[in-house]
């Protein structure tokens, strides 16, 4: 079992949601977060005072998948959440050694 976790622009993450449905994910953890990478924050202007914005708007989505599931999550990821634009995200990929759910008490891939 394998842990994806995009880190993609917030008005992207119905595509993303979409995307995932049409390829059988059944399941996902979506959390708001806020962060930078290259894109380095940027420079607003509040009732007429200017300050920087360091750190950014972003939404982190996390899919526990099956192995042979990965490439398919991550293909549909990274088209739904392209604008060709600086911040349009990252994707990680670890490993998950065990799961449960908690309410029947299945394991690993049963319990997806």
């Amino acid at each position: 079992m394998k842990l994806v976790i995009a880190v993609i622009k917030p008005f992207k993450l119905d595509e993303v949601h979409q995307a995932l449905t049409r390829i059988g994910i059944s399941g996902m953890t979506v959390a708001e977060v806020k962060g930078y990478g290259r894109q380095k924050g940027h420079t607003e202007v509040y009732r007429g005072a200017e300050y920087v914005v360091s750190f950014l708007p972003k939404v982190r989505i996390d899919v526990v998948v099956p192995a042979t599931q990965v490439d398919a999550v991550i293909e549909a990821i990274t088209s739904a959440s392209r604008t060709g634009q600086i911040g349009d995200g990252k994707i990680f990929v670890t490993d998950v050694v065990r799961a449960m759910r908690i309410r029947t008490g299945e394991t690993d891939a049963d319990a997806l």
